[in-house]
């Protein structure tokens, strides 16, 4: 099969399988009442979303599972790619099924969505290590330089994939923002796999396929929600992918919002501590804050969806 059929089937076959997938998964969902809560403290124009479907990331797990399963024997990438990404999208899953299923409004308390965070990631830091995977880190910035980390960088992995995977959380807050966002992150990992003949091609792949096609029914006003389950998995994906390509620093530059909206959050808390009850932002995470400034929904989405596609350009400039 040629590189360019491999970087096209899953993809398609993600797409079709979400097409299908959907209007089925849709409806169980609200047969169910896995309907979305929404919190009191959330913009007041949130309030009629309460109810929404969630959970919907079921199905991009499950999409981009088929979509490029049958590539995981000759691609030895992708195998690991799908494992991180459904472990976290197993994190996920078990904080909204106790949100949603039993009616415990917070989910998993911080602490044990913590552990279970870590837990993946040192399972995946250790696959690293079995593997053999280099212990050093790519700088794309100030020209170029790597630095080795030896033993700490499983570490930084850990670390890593903690960070992006509260970012990607954070970053599902509006009507199809951390879609948006990620499937042009994928398409970037997808461009980049290609280029240097990355076995873990499919697994980008599929994950654009599924995402463009989770898409249709998740832009505003959406008819389905990702829930954690889905915020999480896309956190474990791009992480996954970053280090398998090894160049877990690009994130910065291609997980900018990410980054962003996990930052805004850290900032308001701390400010609000520092200064006994005055706020940096008018909400946090970042999006909010734009959106009480005025900024449609859709114009939010919009904006951070091309930032996210003019740095990631800039990200294959620097990969030069």
């Amino acid at each position: 099969m040629t590189t360019m059929e491999t970087a096209i089937f899953p993809a398609l076959i993600a797409f079709v399988m979400a097409l299908i997938c959907c209007p089925i998964l849709i409806p169980m969902l609200s047969r169910l009442k896995f309907g979305q809560y929404i919190r009191e403290e959330g913009p007041k124009s949130h309030q009629k979303k309460a109810g929404t479907p969630t959970m919907g990331g079921i199905a991009i797990i499950l999409c981009m599972v088929v979509g490029c399963v049958f590539f995981a024997g000759q691609y030895p990438q992708v195998l690991p790619v799908l494992l991180v990404t459904v472990g976290f999208g197993l994190v996920g899953f078990i904080d909204d099924f106790i949100k949603v299923v039993m009616k415990h409004n917070e989910g998993l308390n911080p602490k044990q969505k913590f552990a279970l965070q870590i837990l993946v990631s040192a399972l995946f830091a250790y696959y690293l290590y079995r593997i053999g995977m280099p212990t050093e880190v790519t700088f794309h910035i100030f020209g170029g330089f790597t630095l080795q980390l030896g033993w700490f960088y499983y570490v930084f992995v850990i670390f890593v994939m903690v960070a992006m995977t509260n970012g990607t959380n954070f970053t599902d807050g509006l009507d199809g923002l951390a879609a948006s966002v990620t499937v042009i992150v994928a398409v970037f990992f997808a461009v980049v796999a290609w280029g240097e003949g990355s076995t873990a091609l499919p697994a980008a792949s599929a994950a654009v396929g599924s995402l463009l096609g989770f898409l249709l029914f998740n832009t505003y006003p959406a008819k389905v929600f990702m829930g954690d389950t889905g915020s999480l998995a896309l956190g474990g994906f791009v992480t996954a992918m970053a280090f398998m390509l090894q160049m877990p620093m690009i994130l910065v530059i291609v997980g900018f919002v990410y980054l962003a909206e996990v930052v805004s959050v850290i900032l308001q808390v701390g400010y609000f501590k520092l200064t006994h009850g005055k706020r940096l932002f008018r909400m946090a995470p970042i999006h909010h804050h734009f959106e009480l400034g005025g900024w449609a929904e859709t114009k939010v989405v919009a904006v951070f969806s091309i930032v996210t596609a003019i740095l990631c350009l800039l990200a294959l400039l620097l990969i030069q």
